[in-house]
């Protein structure tokens, strides 16, 4: 059974553009919408970042996080993505839904609002048991780090 994502609006929110949706059958991440109170666009200049609000606070499950990631084609025109990619939403927050967009382009990008900014992948949770010990195990690769395994 899939998990059940709550949602309500922000004060001031424009709910015309309904809940957060899947534009594809196949598609892994659910669209987010810049959601602004005064409807003006935000300006992100190059190497800036922006908070940008959707206008949405969510309740989800335990055993569940919502992950925030780009959406490519924003990447790709506009070098737009997102600073903390991927964002995560914990189970227990109950605040206002922001993605933190960032402008790695040369041109400054204009968020509309409404416009699709976002998509958020519904995932479940491990939570580890954290083991203190003397000397870790022994594997191949041992302490070989960034390219240690070659290029091919």
């Amino acid at each position: 059974m899939n998990p059940v994502i709550e949602i309500t609006w922000d004060a001031g929110a424009d709910a015309s553009f309904g809940l957060p949706a899947y534009a594809t059958t196949g598609a892994a991440g659910a669209d987010l919408r810049a959601n602004f109170p005064d409807r003006a666009d935000v300006i992100v200049q190059p190497g800036a970042r922006a908070l940008i609000g959707t206008g949405l606070r969510l309740a989800i499950p335990g055993g569940y996080e919502v992950q925030i990631r780009p959406r490519s084609g924003l990447a790709l025109k506009h070098g737009i993505t997102l600073a903390n990619s991927p964002g995560t939403i914990d189970s227990d927050y109950r605040g206002p839904l922001g993605v933190i967009l960032l402008n790695t382009g040369t041109e400054a990008f204009a968020v509309r609002h409404g416009e699709r900014i976002a998509q958020m992948i519904v995932a479940p949770v491990v939570q580890a048991e954290f083991s203190q010990v003397s000397k870790l195990d022994a594997t191949p690769r041992g302490l070989g780090g960034l390219g240690s395994t070659g290029r091919s």
